[in-house]
């Protein structure tokens, strides 16, 4: 063995442990709110980066949708589907908080150009995590 194998399987190994200790600290936290009886804000954190792919994909496939909307969330739906991020996902919190802060500037540039109620059809997770995304953007929707 070459020194250099050496550090890359030293390397590779902490990042792979890395990944597990954010992961751990990620379940741990949606957990943590199951557990305290909060079990639609641990479904909205669990799902909220599935359910923007999700909302992604179905406004691509939208022919309601300007092109430049769908050009927003296709680059959307690439950047959290591949394992490149601005902020590696082993770094807790921050790992995981760098992608939701990129889906929440994708979709409040996206609904420049969408109405809100074409989001509410597309968006397949919970009605408390589209609200906040509609806030975030700008756009309240009344509380039902």
């Amino acid at each position: 063995m070459t020194v250099d194998s050496v550090d890359a399987s030293s390397w590779s190994a902490g990042l792979l442990l890395a990944l597990g200790i954010g992961l751990l600290f990620y379940v741990g936290f949606v957990g943590f709110l199951y557990m305290r009886g909060r079990r639609e804000d641990a479904r909205a954190w669990a799902g909220f980066i599935p359910d923007c792919i999700v909302l992604g994909k179905r406004l691509l496939a939208d022919s309601t949708v300007p092109r430049r909307a769908k050009v927003v969330m296709a680059l959307l739906v690439a950047y959290l589907a591949l394992p490149i991020d601005l902020v590696p996902d082993f770094i807790p919190v921050a790992g995981q908080a760098d992608d939701a802060i990129v889906a929440a500037l994708a979709l409040r540039y996206t609904l420049r150009f969408v109405p809100p109620e074409t989001m509410e059809t597309h968006w397949p997770g919970p009605a408390a995590s589209l609200r906040l995304v509609l806030r975030l953007a700008g756009k309240p929707r009344p509380q039902p």
